[in-house]
C-alpha cells in the first residue's frame, strides 16, 4: 500500500459509503468521502487526492458527465468506478467494479492501483 496515498470514496448510498470507509481505514487507508459529484469536487479542492473511487449512477453529477469530468479534470488521479448499472453505449475508460462487490477484493484492487500494478479483473461477489 501507498503509505502517504488519499483515497476519495465517491457513493450516494450511505451505508456503502460508511462500511467501505471503515473497512479502508482499517485496513490504513487515508479516507475522506462525498456522497454525490458536487460534494466530490469540494474534497478534490480542499484535499490532495490520490485514487477516487466512485459509483457511476448518483442524483447530483453522475453517469456519464461525472467519467467526461473526470476524464477531463483529474488526468492525474486513480480512479475505480463502482455500479450495479452502467450505460452500454458509454465506454468507461477507468476499471469498473460491479456491485454487489467483496470489499477485499476491491481494498487488494485499490493497493495493487497505488503500488502501480495493474488493476487486474474485477472484484466479484457481496
Amino acid at each position: 500500500m501507498a503509505e502517504d496515498a488519499k483515497i476519495l470514496i465517491v457513493e450516494d448510498e450511505d451505508p456503502i459509503r460508511l462500511t467501505l470507509r471503515d473497512y479502508l481505514v482499517k485496513k490504513g487507508y487515508d479516507v475522506i468521502v462525498a456522497s454525490d459529484g458536487v460534494g466530490a469536487i469540494k474534497q478534490l479542492l480542499d484535499n490532495r487526492v490520490d485514487l477516487i473511487v466512485t459509483d457511476y449512477r448518483m442524483d447530483l453529477l453522475g453517469g456519464t458527465y461525472w467519467i467526461k469530468f473526470l476524464q477531463e479534470f483529474c488526468p492525474d488521479k486513480k480512479v475505480i468506478i463502482t455500479s450495479g448499472f452502467l450505460n452500454p453505449e458509454y465506454t468507461i475508460p477507468f476499471p469498473v467494479v460491479y456491485k454487489p462487490f467483496e470489499y477485499a477484493s476491491l481494498e487488494r484492487m485499490i493497493s495493487r492501483i497505488l503500488s502501480g500494478e495493474e488493476a487486474g479483473e474485477s472484484p466479484q461477489g457481496k
